[in-house]
């Protein structure tokens, strides 16, 4: 093939019709729509062309020489059960409907048809078939959506990713990821990918970190047979496989300058070249890119290019640091132990130890998290993991509070040290004991608030003027100790 001319991935579909002149205007409707199709006349040749070779639609017409229509859709059920049918039929009847449909036909076309009403179908067809695809992929994907878990969180920095991952989905734009290692970067990729219009299709992830540059390029475009020493066969790029799909580019920070310049050109013509290759191979991809480095310094000292940049940074996403976000570690905790729950077997966490955990600072973030829980989870003898069993040290008693905590956090913090090990009282007289632990400091705080006006304290309050002198005197508080 001469350079510079172009190869697609597209969609194949087998047309089976003995009408002669419907066939070829068929063909030619889907062709102009951007389909590889292929036509014969006869049932027969139909299942031969279908079990030969994959194909994602076929359009079978109900009468033809030898073998029928609906008897050939039985057959594909059983032998290419992955193709899409579409039933056409002159003689429209009800009963025909019906034993397509119950044959597994996606839908049916009445004769004579619009050819736009045809295309449109195939269309339909085909999106169904990879939302089908999708749902198969997900009964391991109950995996990769069970992981979206992981985002979990209520701090308001999360609330605004999920925000973002909203409005973005169902677009095509851009995005760069930004954010410390742990953080869940790739997981926002997942999600961004899972909710948008190419779900079903291929999620191809690349690290430029973990692949050394001489072999990125290979990883990324492919190779072509004989392209370098230990090239034996023709290779696809990682960017090729994901056509139709999500490019998720990791860590593009660490990729060497002198590949920067293809990757940006790919981008910008939607085309690549596999190494030692002469052909341009179009792709259609969503790209999403991610780094942990300082792209700014870097493109300072030119050791990134200022244009790439750009043509990445169409929108981004800064997911924070988890020792940011302290309050978010109890339900991480919680999601982790019930993820691992059924290999590991289920297991609590003991209050002291959770202490522990919101006091880290967590280098690593959410994924040391994860990787401290499953630890625990194996070292832990009883059903309750204990401070002992998690490999990181003691922490203050004000760290394990977290900075960012609310007021209800911080009381319930303190109450589960109050009632810790009371299970076992038969009475504790537990409920008057702590509001009153908490109605002297309130009451204390709104006189200050009101520099001692009793009147507009009780206001406050919204408890009458007598209620307020009572509590006053239960508690041996001097309004005048507490003015100002």
């Amino acid at each position: 093939m001469e350079h510079g001319a172009i190869v697609t991935t597209r969609a194949r579909i087998l047309i089976a019709d003995d009408e002669d002149g419907l066939r070829w205007v068929l063909v030619k409707a889907l062709e102009q729509a951007g389909y590889d199709v292929t036509a014969v006349k006869d049932g027969d040749s139909a299942l031969r062309a279908a079990t030969t070779e994959p194909f994602d639609l076929v359009f079978l017409d109900i009468r033809m020489p030898g073998m029928d229509g609906l008897t050939v859709l039985a057959r594909l059920r059983g032998e290419a059960p992955d193709a899409q049918v579409i039933i056409m039929t002159a003689h429209g009847t009800m009963d025909t409907a019906i034993q397509a449909m119950q044959r597994g036909a996606y839908d049916y076309l009445a004769k004579p048809f619009d050819l736009d009403e045809a295309v449109l179908l195939a269309e339909r067809a085909l999106t169904a078939r990879r939302l089908t695809q999708e749902v198969a992929r997900l009964r391991t994907g109950l995996t990769e959506v069970w992981e979206f878990g992981a985002l979990i969180g209520r701090h308001p920095r999360m609330q605004d990713v999920y925000k973002t991952i909203g409005r973005i989905a169902g677009s095509d734009v851009t995005v760069l990821l930004r954010g410390e290692s742990g953080t869940g970067k790739e997981l926002v990729a997942r999600a961004v990918h899972h909710y948008s219009r190419r779900a079903g299709r291929p999620f191809v992830a690349v690290s430029c970190a973990a692949i050394p540059g001489t072999l990125l390029e290979s990883e990324l475009f492919g190779h072509e047979r004989g392209a370098f020493t230990d090239a034996k066969e023709r290779k696809l790029g990682k960017m090729e496989l994901a056509h139709g799909g999500t490019f998720y580019l990791d860590e593009v920070g660490d990729m060497p300058v002198e590949l920067q310049s293809k990757l940006l050109r790919a981008l910008q013509e939607r085309t690549i070249e596999r190494v030692g290759g002469q052909e341009l191979i179009r792709i259609d991809v969503r790209v999403l890119a991610a780094t942990n480095r300082d792209l700014e310094s870097l493109m300072r000292e030119g050791r990134f290019r200022e244009d790439l940049y750009y043509r990445l940074n169409v929108v981004t996403v800064n997911l924070p640091p988890l020792r940011e976000r302290r309050r978010d570690v109890p339900l991480l905790v919680e999601h982790f132990l019930a993820k691992h729950g059924a290999e590991l077997g289920e297991r609590g966490i003991a209050p002291d130890a959770l202490d522990r955990l919101v006091g880290y600072d967590w280098p690593g973030n959410v994924r040391e998290l994860e990787n401290v829980i499953l630890r625990a989870m194996v070292m832990a003898t009883s059903a309750v993991i204990l401070p002992e069993h998690l490999p990181i040290g003691p922490v203050s008693a004000a760290a394990s509070v977290a900075v960012d905590a609310s007021l209800e956090e911080i009381i319930e913090k303190k109450l589960l040290d109050c009632v810790r090990g009371l299970r076992h009282h038969a009475s504790a007289n537990l409920y008057e004991l702590i509001v009153g632990l908490v109605e002297k400091p309130l009451l204390r705080a709104v006189l200050r608030e009101t520099r001692g006006n009793q009147l507009r304290a009780a206001q406050i309050l919204g408890i009458n003027r007598n209620t307020l002198r009572k509590k006053l005197t239960e508690h041996g508080i001097d309004p005048e100790e507490v003015e100002g």
